[in-house]
């Protein structure tokens, strides 16, 4: 009697024959930076669909709002670039470089939605680069800031539109907000400028007395942007960008001078500090009496989580950065020329060579990056230089 043989599995189904429907498969790659090379190799159709300069821009669009964490920007002087991805996503030590001839004068004020913000004290501009096209935006810093009254530059922000950020969208518009105080430290100033119409909007100010700006990159939070302040009494600013208003926000008293303003869970404000070798998470909350205020969150000991020796694991920690869409936590040793990162939610360590003297920021840099590998060739070593 002859065996009966096992069914055979089904042949796969051949790929779309339509370039528009495998196009749109395609688009659902994750944006790992390995995605479209290996996908380049499939064959040439799929190499000359995911090099077409119409679909990259769709693919950073559609991507940019679960963009990943590429690595940081350290100033030395000078903007270098530490990545923090492991292989095959893993991209060369230095890979992002500001081409400018006075790359060296340029102090980073934050990162955000791809984009990097940066200033030039002495020019009195601000600069939004985009380092994976190359792409770059001079800005006149606007006269608000630069009237008899001595108000200064002391942080700033870039966001890109929210169309822009969420996907669907092929346009690269964005908001740059610029901070300040005044010589006598009795106001905030904001101003925002948006590059849809090259226009700085009227400063906006609010009281706040005996405090000033810190070096602390913004956090993103809902639709506002939130800065620490420290002086006679810490407090958090806040600008609402839908309804263009500052506020302040009281501190609990015991925090520490250095705080940084994070997204906590549930879309809430919170924030964070180092204290005793463990690093503290608080969260803006209801009580059950309905009042807003702080609550302990989280206590993340140090101690047993960070590969130190045991001299290392003696000497002083700072939070050097913080990326807020992959709740990455930067940490330096003042003995050592490492980095720590901490994932908050999965607790996953990871350690990085510094170029820098770790008194200093690190700004977390998340993109869809495509250029490289043999595709995007198009942007290497193009500057595009617009001034407004």
């Amino acid at each position: 009697m002859a065996r009966r043989g096992r069914p055979t599995a089904p042949a796969p189904a051949p790929p779309p024959d339509n370039d528009d429907i495998l196009s749109e498969i395609l688009l659902r790659l994750t944006p790992a930076p390995s995605s479209l090379p290996r996908a380049s190799l499939v064959c040439k159709r799929w190499r000359r669909l995911v090099t077409d300069p119409a679909f990259l821009r769709r693919f950073r669009a559609r991507h940019r709002r679960g963009a990943p964490l590429l690595g940081f920007f350290e100033g030395t002087p000078g903007i270098l670039f530490t990545p923090t991805l492991e292989p095959p996503d893993s991209l060369p030590r230095g890979c992002f470089s500001l081409e400018t001839a006075d790359a060296d004068e340029w102090r980073i004020l934050g990162c955000r939605h791809g984009l990097v913000l940066l200033l030039h004290s002495e020019q009195i501009q601000v600069l939004v680069w985009d380092p994976v096209t190359g792409e770059q935006r001079r800005i006149a810093v606007p006269l608000g800031f630069l009237t008899s009254v001595g108000r200064m530059v002391c942080n700033g922000a870039v966001l890109r539109a929210a169309g822009d950020v969420h996907g669907g969208t092929e346009s690269s518009t964005f908001q740059v907000v610029l901070l300040g105080n005044d010589p006598e430290l009795t106001r905030a100033f904001v101003c925002v400028y948006s590059s849809e119409n090259g226009v700085w909007r009227d400063p906006i100010s609010v009281a706040c007395p005996g405090t000033f700006v810190t070096c602390i990159p913004s956090a993103f939070v809902g639709c506002s942007l939130y800065w620490y302040l420290i002086g006679d009494s810490a407090a958090i600013l806040e600008f609402d960008l839908d309804m263009q208003r500052l506020a302040l926000i009281d501190m609990p008293v015991e925090v520490p001078p250095i705080v940084w303003v994070i997204p906590a869970d549930g879309g809430a404000l919170g924030f964070l500090y180092l204290s005793n070798r463990n690093v503290y998470l608080w969260k803006r909350a209801a009580g059950g009496d309905g009042v807003v205020g702080w609550v302990l969150w989280r206590t993340i000991e140090l101690k047993n989580l960070l590969p130190l020796t045991s001299d290392e694991a003696l000497h002083p920690k700072k939070i050097i950065g913080f990326a807020e869409d992959d709740k990455v936590l930067l940490i330096g040793i003042r003995t050592t020329d490492f980095i720590f990162t901490i994932q908050l939610e999965s607790m996953k360590v990871m350690q990085f060579k510094s170029h820098l003297s770790l008194t200093r920021i690190c700004h977390p840099f998340s993109s869809v990056y495509t250029a490289g590998m043999g595709l995007d060739d198009e942007h290497e070593g193009n500057e595009l230089l617009l001034d407004a």
